[in-house]
This record gives structure tokens, C-alpha cells and sequence, in this order.
């Protein structure tokens, strides 16, 4: 299985910061929920998680800031 880029990575998400939130938050639905059964054996969340950040599977929008 090959793992995406930290370039190409970083793009999707913004910049490194960016990706390594989303990736956590992604990781962590996948730990609490059965939706990793569906990857190989094995596989860890957080590996899971950046493949979909990847494959342009995960959507999200940065939140404006309340005053």
C-alpha cells in the first residue's frame, strides 16, 4: 500500500498544522466506530485517515471566529 506525499498531503489540507488536526479528529471517529473494518487488517487509524486526506475523501471548512 503506498502512502501519500507530506506534499501532496499538506496541499489538501492547507498546511501541516491543518493536516495533522483533521488527521487526529479522523483517526479518532475511526478508532470509536467499525468504519476501519473495511481497510486491510492491520492498518492503523491514523494511516487510514491520511489516505482518505489523500484520496480527497474527507471535506472540511475552517470555522470563522466569533468576536
Amino acid at each position: 500500500m503506498k502512502q501519500p506525499s507530506l506534499d501532496e498531503l499538506e496541499k489538501r489540507a492547507g498546511s501541516k498544522y491543518a493536516l495533522a488536526v483533521l488527521a487526529a479528529k479522523r483517526a479518532r471517529m475511526l478508532t470509536e466506530s467499525q468504519f476501519a473494518a473495511q481497510y486491510p487488517k492491520g492498518t492503523k487509524p491514523v494511516t487510514i485517515a491520511l489516505m482518505e486526506i489523500a484520496a480527497g475523501k474527507i471535506k472540511y471548512e475552517w470555522g470563522k471566529k466569533k468576536a
